[in-house]
């Protein structure tokens, strides 16, 4: 296509202009001449102009009006870039169609948010888990349909790293698990899942523990007295003592493990600590410090650093439970000259009870599953060693009713530091 620029468009108006002139000129004819033919210039300017308004008007998707120069060649441009455009928006049309329709076959409640919070679209599970209706309820502030508390904070609050579960607004036999995200210009799309069975499943398992292990404490119990009993009133047969022992040993294991499982199922039962007391951390790091020897017979060296200008708020039993179970795996975990250092410090910002060791370390792809039940990186050194398998566990809970969190550092061979990161809030001035 030929390029035409100001200067062609120029020399087309003014070449007849100028010819006239010269003709009235030399022939004597006045102006009249020239000005009529000025006027007939502006007028195709004019009418090409009309073109561009109609054309424009009634749908620059059809064909351009036939025009010649620049005007031609602009109606040919805008007529491309409609085209374009039509062709990318259909694009995008179909785009947002197909998402729309895959959304809408989901069993979740899906939501999409302008940077308002006003509800741009929802699909038919949206109805059935939140109550919103696509048809009435587009366009409408999303909190003011949705009225629980819970949701509004996690809503205003724009923390979105951490689902939120709540009841459905519109049966309460349903648990949802709602999940908020950013996307665009501070727009939001919502997730929301029935995980209803999910926690059935869960509090079923909860419960199937708890009742097991309260069921077994008791013939274990008779067990495990009678065995003392005949471990105490040994005979002169060195292979009947020796079964004795062996099963006094795993009876008292099992004891053990059933009351780490009893103090858990206690721990999940209430999402928070009751019985809140300020602790003086230096009397009860002593006393951890005697059950850490014990445990490693005094063979390890166990140093106590405490803060004594803080202490902690919380319950008492409970981080005494933490607390000595990371000591005392430290000394599971050492060996002889290896040193044990209780530390009690704070920041700016935390609190912070710490372990560390110099002991065996811990290999980093193990690190991030230890505080699941009986998950054991050496399965033979911890039966050796006596542990059950859940006192990381049982940390990971306690610390979570406390509102705190395990940090776990680790290098292979060299030790490792185990760290009860507690908020601020947690840490409370004492008098020495």
């Amino acid at each position: 296509m030929r390029y035409y620029n100001w200067k062609t468009e120029l020399l087309r108006i003014s070449l007849p202009i100028t010819a006239v002139a010269g003709v009235c000129e030399i022939y004597g004819l006045g102006i009249w001449p020239l000005f009529v033919t000025a006027l007939l210039a502006c007028a195709w300017l004019l009418r090409n102009l009309q073109h561009l308004s109609d054309w424009l008007y009634n749908g620059a998707d059809k064909e351009p009006p036939e025009a010649m120069g620049m005007w031609g060649q602009v109606l040919d441009v805008i007529y491309d870039m409609q085209r374009d455009a039509t062709q990318n928006t259909a694009k995008l049309q179909s785009m947002i169609d197909y998402l729309h329709s895959s959304f809408a076959s989901m069993s979740d409640a899906v939501v999409m948010l302008d940077s308002l919070g006003n509800i741009e679209w929802c699909n038919d599970s949206a109805h059935d888990l939140l109550g919103l209706r696509k048809s009435d309820d587009t366009g409408r502030q999303l909190i003011n349909l949705i009225r629980s508390p819970e949701f509004l904070r996690y809503f205003e609050g724009e923390h979105y790293q951490a689902p939120l579960e709540m009841s459905s607004p519109v049966n309460g036999n349903l648990s949802i698990s709602v999940s908020l995200s950013f996307f665009g210009q501070r727009n939001r799309l919502l997730f929301a899942r029935d995980v209803t069975r999910t926690q059935r499943l869960e509090q079923m398992r909860k419960d199937f523990v708890a009742n097991v292990s309260h069921e077994l404490r008791t013939p274990l119990t008779v067990i495990n007295g009678y065995l003392e009993t005949f471990s105490d009133h040994g005979g002169d047969n060195p292979r009947w003592d020796r079964a004795v022992s062996q099963m006094l040993q795993q009876s008292r294991r099992m004891h053990m493990l059933i009351q780490d499982l009893l103090l858990l199922s206690r721990l999940e039962a209430l999402p928070k600590a009751g019985d809140d007391t300020v602790i003086r951390l230096r009397s009860l790091m002593g006393m951890i410090k005697e059950e850490c020897e014990l445990a490693a017979k005094g063979t390890r060296r166990v140093v106590i650093e405490c803060d004594d200008t803080i202490g902690i708020s919380g319950n008492a039993n409970e981080l005494r439970s933490a607390f000595s179970n990371l000591a005392v795996n430290a000394a599971r975990y050492t060996s002889e000259n290896d040193t044990i250092t209780l530390r009690w410090y704070k920041d700016d910002d935390h609190a912070y009870f710490e372990v560390k060791d110099t002991g065996i370390g811990i290999e980093p792809q193990y690190i991030p599953r230890l505080t699941e039940r009986f998950y054991r990186v050496d399965q033979s050194r911890s039966i050796d060693t006596g542990g059950t398998g859940l006192g990381l566990a049982i940390v990971k809970h306690v610390l979570i009713r406390h509102r705190a969190e395990l940090r776990i550092r680790s290098v292979p061979d060299k030790g490792s530091v185990f760290s009860c990161v507690f908020p601020r809030s947690a840490a409370v001035p004492v008098s020495l």
